[in-house]
């Protein structure tokens, strides 16, 4: 099969018109197999096969960090880089998928935190690809060191930093041709925390994809969330805003967050049009939970 052949062979089967870029050379495995390889297992390193969520979106991570491959017409998008130890085992699952990690053309984070940016700088060095980033995370991306206002600052270990091409502001649609790639300032768990939304489609069934960020209010020892008001405003701030984002499939950067292995598995709706909000107003919950502890605790 000719490499122009397989490529309109993938894009039909996403329901997307035939474009030069990149064509997947073996199909992807069976949903399941990430599921049962991943059964009592969610280190942040640990190995995992590859698995199509649903078109163009495939998981490279770990079993316990989520990184997620986007094919397009352009080139391949990957977001999210693990550890830099996972970062071979994302490269090889790229492979395995039948890419070339030399065609990821853009790098993005969700939030600069060792467990989900860790692995960057190792995939920036293999793929030649451009870092792209909201303006606030950019620092601490480039230093690899938590800025003093992050909540969990002094207590999560600095990575390598990253050269940042370009930033964007939040509501930017990336230049990234037909999947709609907007990026979304859903800042709180770190200040440049950010979710991104694209659009998907297979068989003619398009959804759009919503990658939310970490919502959780988790610290140092020594934080108080009670001791920074307008730090937990920024917060709430995100929790309305979460629910108003277009949002058919649902994943986060802990795929437990969202029960996301449960759902390729079929054990519940892959697709839930209430899955941001249920994700939302379960990370206020929790907030609210922190706070009166902090209360009780004064």
């Amino acid at each position: 099969m000719s490499a122009r052949f397989a490529l309109a062979a993938l894009l039909a089967l996403a329901g997307c018109a035939p474009q030069e870029g990149p064509a997947a050379a073996a199909p992807a495995p069976d949903r399941t197999a990430l599921t049962a390889a991943c059964e009592g297992r969610e280190g942040w390193s640990d190995p995992a096969p590859p698995a199509r969520i649903h078109g163009n979106t495939y998981y490279v991570g770990t079993c316990g960090i989520t990184a997620l491959l986007i094919v397009a017409p352009d080139g391949l998008v990957l977001i999210d880089g693990a550890t830099e130890k996972a970062a071979p085992g994302i490269l090889a699952n790229i492979r395995a998928l039948g890419f070339d990690p030399a065609n990821v053309r853009h790098l993005l984070a969700s939030h600069e935190h060792l467990d989900h940016v860790g692995g960057l700088k190792a995939l920036q060095d293999a793929t030649g690809a451009s870092v792209l980033a909201r303006k606030e995370a950019v620092a601490t991306l480039t230093s690899g060191a938590a800025e003093a206002v992050d909540p969990q600052h002094g207590a999560i270990p600095p990575f390598r930093g990253v050269k940042v091409a370009r930033a964007f502001s939040d509501g930017d649609t990336l230049p990234i041709r037909d999947i709609g790639l907007t990026i979304h300032a859903t800042p709180g768990h770190t200040p440049g925390s950010t979710s991104w939304t694209w659009r998907s489609c297979e068989a003619g069934d398009c959804r759009t994809i919503a990658y939310i960020d970490s919502l959780s209010a988790v610290s140092a020892d020594n934080y108080r969330f009670s001791d920074h008001p307008d730090y937990v405003a920024m917060m709430r701030a995100t929790f309305a805003k979460v629910p108003t984002l277009p949002c058919d499939l649902l994943i986060t950067p802990h795929p437990g967050a969202s029960g996301l292995f449960e759902r390729l598995a079929g054990d519940a709706p892959l697709v839930d049009a209430a899955g941001c909000k249920t994700y939302a107003a379960g990370a206020a919950k929790r907030l609210d939970d922190r706070l009166a502890k902090e209360a009780a605790t004064r």
